[in-house]
């Protein structure tokens, strides 16, 4: 006898081409890096703005993440953050920090003449969308964020120490600490950031794979037959980035997100999660809930971290189907 719940489980929308796309030069005339950042747009442009904030950081958009959203209902515009994918420099670390990237965002809704967009974030965007909306929250008409990290220092040591992840998973933990010799494993993350900018490109690549091989090992429930593959540049340039963020705090120190966080309480705020997450365990959604507790918190059983589980897909866009419904009468107006 065949599950239910698989027959009634909504599947992405059907694959998606941009209308447009571009490149918006970010840095001022005075930096020597010049960041051009690649946006684009897809559904209808009369449709309800809503910005998709990728993972990482160092990760990138791509084509299945144009499918969350119905594109008759949806303006969709999704963009790689500063040195990811296909924007410029590739891997680049200088002027490269989250309130950076929050400028980056702001350029982009002004460049398009949106007044408002729904922030639609996974991972790592959830800290960016967060900050953006503290920042900005004239400009965010909701939120739907799924899989949580909070940035704090306690979540990075979750994914990179042995007291975290690493105690489900001690073999392939082993595999990647084999990367470093016992003194090195005393603080792996920076060690390994110097294997990556060492100007060695063997030892880079090699460091990238086995740091691909961890999170890939702890981002979902089943193994993906069709995993996601990066050309070698694009590899190294991820965890570049991931670990310029991770050795920094993700530049909130400052400014923990779950500090002064009143400022969201009137955003209307879905949080999706996997119970099973063992990249961002379900207590960071949990504590993001008791913050906004307005905000609508929907735990999936039977899911981890990884946007494309089928059960984190039913959610997402059984999610955003809903709020088309409550925004459908949102028409986009000049700033």
């Amino acid at each position: 006898m065949s599950d239910p719940r698989k027959q009634v489980m909504r599947p992405l929308y059907p694959e998606l081409t941009p209308y447009a796309s571009d490149h918006i030069d970010v840095s001022p005339s005075e930096n020597t890096v010049k960041h051009r950042v690649y946006f684009e747009c897809c559904g209808n442009p009369k449709g309800i703005p809503i910005l998709y904030l990728h993972g990482g950081p160092g990760a990138a958009c791509w084509p299945h993440h144009r499918r969350f959203v119905n594109p008759e209902k949806y303006h969709l515009i999704l963009f790689d953050q500063r040195g990811c994918g296909r924007s410029e420099p590739l891997g680049e670390l200088s002027h490269n920090t989250t309130q950076d990237l929050i400028d980056d965002m702001e350029a982009i809704r002004q460049q398009l003449n949106i007044n408002q967009w729904i922030l639609l974030a996974g991972s790592w965007g959830t800290t960016l969308g967060l900050c953006y909306a503290k920042q900005y929250p004239q400009h965010v008409l909701a939120m739907l964020l799924r899989g949580i990290f909070l940035g704090r220092q306690q979540d990075i040591e979750w994914v990179y120490n042995e007291h975290g992840a690493a105690q489900l998973f001690p073999a392939q933990w082993q595999t990647l600490m084999s990367q470093l010799n016992p003194e090195q494993r005393k603080s792996p993350l920076s060690c390994f950031m110097a294997q990556l900018q060492n100007g060695d490109a063997n030892q880079s690549l090699a460091t990238a794979h086995a740091l691909y091989h961890w999170q890939s090992t702890i981002g979902r429930l089943e193994l993906q037959e069709n995993e996601i593959t990066l050309d070698e540049a694009q590899l190294v340039a991820h965890y570049r980035i991931q670990l310029h963020y991770a050795l920094n705090n993700c530049f909130i120190s400052d400014k923990p997100l779950l500090s002064d966080i009143d400022s969201l309480t009137a955003i209307p705020t879905w949080v999706i999660q996997g119970q099973y997450d063992l990249v961002c365990p379900t207590q960071q959604a949990w504590s993001l809930h008791q913050a906004l507790p307005d905000s609508q918190l929907l735990m999936v059983h039977l899911a981890g971290h990884a946007s494309n589980e089928d059960t984190i897909i039913d959610a997402m866009v059984s999610t955003t189907d809903a709020m088309a419904v409550q925004f459908g009468s949102f028409i986009t107006t000049a700033s």
